[in-house]
């Protein structure tokens, strides 16, 4: 490591102490900095695992909810509602996927259909798992988003922790070595001007 090059004058000492203390003030700023992002990456971090187990949770709700779905049994209700579509007017049926199968599903009751209570049972079971499936996805892209800002956060950390290191390793030791030569030095002057003016009233 090379040393810094600075002549023994006042001037310079002062400037010196100067830069040194800035050094320890950036030193301090990078700590707090450091420490800022690390609380902010740990408050991540936990969110990232509320998150998780609100998936685990969802996934169990629709778990739960598939374990009471005929959906054979509900695609042949409606299928057999359809066939006398015509002689009912406030019946509406539409489609929608579940885990890739498509589920009809009735958007209106009417008294000729309402006793076919195992097709409700399933309609609104596999209504509830597919509810519990879109909250999964729209939790998974949160994890995602969590997950780089997580990854962004570990790589200002390591750059702050490294800007921190080389203030305190290197620059800070260097400028107190700086100040003691430039110190030393000046007192040796001190002590040499001394001797040689109290040489000079002696010959006097």
């Amino acid at each position: 490591m090379e040393k810094l090059k600075i002549s023994p004058t006042k001037s310079n000492l002062l400037s010196t102490k100067s830069s040194l203390e800035l050094a320890e003030e950036g030193y301090e700023l990078l700590d707090k900095k450091r420490n800022v992002l690390i609380k902010e990456m740990m408050e991540r971090i936990d969110e990232a695992k509320e998150i998780q187990s609100q998936i685990n949770q969802y996934f169990y709700n629709a778990y739960e909810a598939l374990q009471i779905v005929d959906i054979t049994q509900g695609i042949k209700t409606v299928e057999e509602i359809a066939a006398g579509i015509d002689l009912i007017d406030n019946l509406k049926i539409r489609t929608y996927s579940v885990m890739g199968v498509e589920i009809p599903e009735v958007e209106e009751l009417s008294e000729e259909i309402s006793p076919h209570y195992s097709f409700y049972k399933t309609n609104l079971a596999l209504d509830r798992a597919y509810k519990n499936f879109q909250r999964v996805v729209y939790l998974i892209s949160r994890l995602a988003e969590i997950e780089t800002s997580v990854y962004r956060l570990a790589a200002s950390i390591k750059k702050t922790q490294k800007r921190a290191n080389a203030l305190d390793n290197i620059l800070i030791p260097r400028y107190k070595n700086t100040v003691k030569f430039i110190e030393e030095r000046l007192e040796e002057k001190e002590r040499e001007e001394f001797f040689r003016m109290k040489l000079l009233k002696e010959k006097l």
